[in-house]
């Protein structure tokens, strides 16, 4: 599968991703970078189930050992606590059933959203349209995002969900590293008469779609305590570029994409290290060799950043005790 979010662009300024000098000295995250699955803790897995699949079109999927095993605290019977739920041969969502964890408080960091990336308009119509008829009271907003068109949607633990399609490259906008961008209302009615086709309706509602499947994990979203902080972690330590910067948010990208990941306060200013609650499980960053990981390792030595590593998978906490998975896919 083509990972879109790190296609070549066309462009009139200086684009992160193109510092050659910094990819040599391994002191940024590789430009075929990408997301990966992101596991919630849920306290309703057959609801949760539900909603995701029959909502968000999202397959069940049979999950592998090697994905069991990259689910902390999964052992014994973990099968039975677990859905996997993807499009294709590729999962999305990990849901994690959450023994006795209480409920995030509000204002705490955490998941602002999951966002889900289809290859087209058509696509993502088809999504929206599923969500409609299934769940219309999930849908909570949209966005002209400049760089995409994106739908948004609250699950039924409270979990934020973007589904959004990319506009072409060669139509994004940089200036002096930072990439263009906006949230101009867009009426989701409309845009599904415009997009909406028989072919991507049936494909979106089939339990079938066992074959290749562009859906992907585009980019996370985080809520923190504050952005300084969250710069000196996810730009300066991890090695993601800024791409765009705001008092309130900050978002960032492997290879020149928009965004892979993005951190804001709108709802958790001052937020210290969170507990152990439903909601956010971990994020999963995939990386294209092991040549990667040791320089990430190294980047993490040299921060005092405590980490583990069993070989295939590292993981860490970022400073508000978001785990952050890192393995080669």
């Amino acid at each position: 599968m083509t990972d879109r979010t790190n296609s070549p662009a066309e462009t009139t300024s200086r684009v992160p991703g193109t510092d050659t000098a910094a990819f040599a000295a391994k002191d940024l995250l590789s430009a075929e970078t990408s997301m990966d699955a992101v596991t919630l803790h849920v306290a309703d897995l057959d609801l949760m189930t539900r909603y995701y699949r029959d909502a968000l079109s999202l397959a069940v999927l049979t999950p592998s050992d090697a994905l069991l095993a990259a689910i902390p605290g999964a052992g014994a019977g973990s099968r039975d606590e677990t859905v996997v739920l993807g499009r294709g041969a590729t999962p999305l969502v990990v849901l994690r059933r959450g023994q006795d964890l209480p409920r995030a408080r509000r204002g705490e960091a955490g998941l602002f959203h999951t966002a889900l990336l289809f290859d087209d308009a058509p696509a993502l119509a088809a999504a929206v349209a599923s969500v409609a008829r299934t769940a219309p009271s999930t849908f909570v907003g949209s966005g002209d995002h400049l760089v995409s068109e994106a739908f948004y949607f609250t699950d039924p633990e409270g979990n934020g969900v973007e589904l959004y399609h990319d506009r072409p490259r060669e139509t994004w906008t940089w200036q002096d590293g930072q990439v263009a961008m906006d949230t101009l209302y867009i009426d989701p009615n409309a845009f599904m008469q415009e997009h909406l086709t028989d072919a991507a309706l049936e494909r979106a509602l089939s339990t079938d779609v066992v074959g290749p499947d562009d859906t992907v994990v585009g980019h996370v979203h985080l809520q923190v305590g504050d952005i300084a902080t969250a710069r000196e972690f996810y730009v300066d330590t991890l090695g993601f570029e800024a791409t765009a910067s705001l008092p309130s948010a900050l978002f960032v990208s492997a290879g020149g994409y928009h965004h892979h990941m993005a951190m804001n306060t709108w709802n958790s200013q001052g937020a210290g290290p969170r507990a152990s609650t439903l909601g956010l499980g971990q994020v999963a960053i995939s990386v294209p060799s092991e040549d990667d990981v040791t320089a990430l390792v190294d980047r993490l030595s040299r921060r005092g950043i405590q980490m583990r590593h069993d070989g295939a998978t590292l993981r860490f906490d970022d400073p508000w005790k978001n785990l952050i998975e890192v393995a080669v896919r």
